[in-house]
């Protein structure tokens, strides 16, 4: 379903390169968060007046304890975190119609009321091989998947993080087969076509040259998807968007691996909203 008119996609297409270059001259401001209090009104920030929430998932990691909240003491779940989040929810404002929240929630399997996961029915999810579930956990992110929640997966690489995330992806969906995503597939194509892909590597680019992490060479477009055919769950193996996203202002790292990063996130979002 396309949401944009073909005219407004293709203004949106070149916006993508336009913002970014702006966004690597500071263009987007000066904060400690890429920016991203400058880009919203503070009536923006009024939960019940928006379209779309960016929620990000706080796990448990494997071996015990979450980690703490990524201000000051490093978590799994919280890499590039609040930054990348905030600068994409800077794009996603800037380049569709979508009238989004201005700040990211931080989402647990556990929580009650208002930061319950069932509010936010789309949620990003990064270093996934270290993650794992309760029991009941596992049940509850099942059962928001299957009734119509969205996963993004992020930042793993090469064939021991991928056997340690399907450690705990079994857990949440022990017999639902893990698809190749194609050229053809819907997600790729709800605002931007997206068929020449190529794999978007994180920070360590800028000083290596390397788009590669571990022994994850080949980037791999993967889903989970429910009876119907709509995925659930989006996998990005071997690559880093949200490092691309993080890194989107820093003129050492190059635009063309944000501009498809923020493509890739973009289309997520619509066809998580919309399907």
């Amino acid at each position: 379903m396309r949401l944009l008119a073909p005219i407004s996609a293709l203004l949106l297409l070149a916006g993508v390169s336009t913002g970014l270059a702006a966004m690597q001259r500071g263009g987007y401001g000066g904060d400690e968060y890429g920016g991203a209090r400058e880009a919203f009104s503070s009536s923006d920030s009024e939960n019940g007046k928006n379209e779309y929430s960016w929620s990000r998932l706080r796990y448990s990691m494997a071996g015990g304890g979450n980690g703490g909240y990524g201000y000051g003491r490093w978590a799994s779940w919280s890499r590039d975190y609040p930054k990348a989040d905030r600068q994409f929810l800077i794009a996603l404002k800037r380049l569709t119609r979508i009238n989004a929240r201005p700040v990211e929630q931080v989402v647990d399997l556990d929580s009650e009321g208002p930061e319950s996961i069932e509010n936010f029915p789309w949620v990003y999810a990064v270093q996934v091989q270290t993650w794992t579930f309760t029991e009941p956990e596992a049940k509850r992110l099942r059962e928001y998947l299957l009734k119509g929640g969205f996963l993004m997966v992020d930042d793993f690489h090469g064939a021991t993080d991928w056997e340690h995330f399907m450690n705990g992806m079994l857990m949440v969906f022990p017999d639902r087969p893990i698809e190749d995503l194609t050229d053809k597939d819907e997600i790729f194509h709800v605002l931007y076509d997206l068929t020449e892909r190529f794999q978007v590597p994180g920070e360590q680019y800028v000083g290596t040259g390397r788009t590669y992490e571990k022994d994850g060479y080949i980037p791999e477009w993967r889903a989970i998807k429910d009876d119907r055919g709509r995925v659930m769950v989006a996998i990005c193996h071997n690559m880093h968007l949200g490092d691309a996203w993080e890194w989107a202002d820093d003129p050492r790292y190059p635009e063309k691996f944000a501009s498809l990063a923020f493509r890739l996130g973009i289309n997520y979002v619509m066809y998580g909203m919309t399907h």
